[in-house]
């Protein structure tokens, strides 16, 4: 996408990008609190972006629901939210430049196809782990029909890509070795072997819509993010997300994750296991929770408001996430 979205911003700005498939609860609203956080003690841009690429899964009406629920803990972005479902575009442009630069490629093989293969080199699918593409259709479909499109992340060459005058993870030194290196503002240093741990990723699905990771880079691009603030749970989408920024020479933020909270039964605290909405009749004390998570302390007035409240952690973010660009 060199070229299609906007200039890189000197200035920083940070997103919170929750999907749709239902209301926030406390652990997005860690996120949530955290992101914004970041981009006030910061002095600069935050904004929030619908990620509704995945539409099966998303519930009508909850895009409202969740803007409204940040409003309620003060957390208004500085311009209008974008709506991923609206950004098509921008994402087959990025595909097609991968395709025309040999990055990308069709394929024709299904879920069972996939664990057939690796069954078949003695793999067997771990519980909530995906096998990794075995590159049935790196070189050639053999006469099926394709069906999805796919990242050559095992002859991927590094790329210079441009940096965002010291506010980004410099994009020198990324890839050495075919594995993937950067640092995390909390997690601090690491590295993964894209092609060994994943294998060639999607980019676009069987079903016609767009991958998550093929849709977040162009996004954060296009929207001038700096710094990324999200849940530990997506530590280990960044080097996918590293590798097209550098295929499609982008600059690559910092990335911060921040910690889950946990479900009684130690399941990461989600939609998918039950996690209620939060509730809001008291913003101050559901925000509370979100800053402990966070190691940040309870108001000191106990009759604090939200705006107070939320002074009050920006002025101590930085003694627990420094790092300040």
């Amino acid at each position: 996408m060199s070229g299609a979205g906007s200039a890189p911003q000197t200035r920083y700005t940070g997103r919170f990008a929750p999907s749709p498939t239902g209301p926030l609860h406390a652990g997005s609203l860690v996120a949530a609190l955290a992101s914004w956080l970041d981009a006030r003690a910061h002095a600069g841009r935050w904004l929030v972006r619908i990620e509704d690429v995945d539409q099966p899964r998303c519930v009508p009406g909850a895009d409202t629901v969740i803007l409204h629920q940040l409003a309620t803990c003060g957390l208004v972005p500085d311009a209008p939210p974008v709506w991923q479902s609206a950004r098509g575009a921008l994402y087959q442009r990025a595909l097609d430049q991968l395709v025309a630069q040999g990055h990308a490629y069709p394929c024709a093989c299904s879920r069972k196809d996939i664990e057939d293969a690796q069954a078949a080199l003695g793999h067997a699918r771990e519980r909530h782990a995906a096998l990794p593409y075995p590159g049935t259709c790196r070189h050639g479909l053999h006469g099926r029909a394709a069906r999805s499109w796919r990242f050559n992340a095992t002859d991927f060459k590094q790329k210079s890509a441009p940096a965002l005058d010291g506010k980004a993870q410099a994009a020198t030194d990324l890839i050495a070795n075919n594995t993937v290196h950067w640092t995390d503002r909390r997690l601090g240093p690491q590295q993964q072997d894209v092609a060994l741990t994943v294998g060639d990723f999607v980019l676009r699905r069987a079903d016609g819509l767009w991958a998550y990771q093929l849709a977040v880079v162009v996004d954060d691009a296009d929207q001038g993010i700096t710094d990324v603030v999200r849940g530990e749970d997506l530590a280990d989408n960044t080097p996918r997300q590293i590798l097209l920024q550098q295929a499609l020479g982008l600059p690559t933020p910092r990335y911060l994750h921040t910690p889950l909270v946990y479900a009684p039964n130690g399941e990461k605290l989600s939609k998918q296991n039950g996690a209620r909405a939060l509730e809001l009749s008291d913003p101050v004390q559901a925000l509370a929770g979100a800053a402990q998570v966070l190691g940040l302390a309870p108001p000191k007035n106990p009759q604090a408001g939200v705006q107070e409240a939320l002074l009050q952690w920006v002025a101590a973010w930085p003694r627990n996430y420094n790092g300040a660009p």
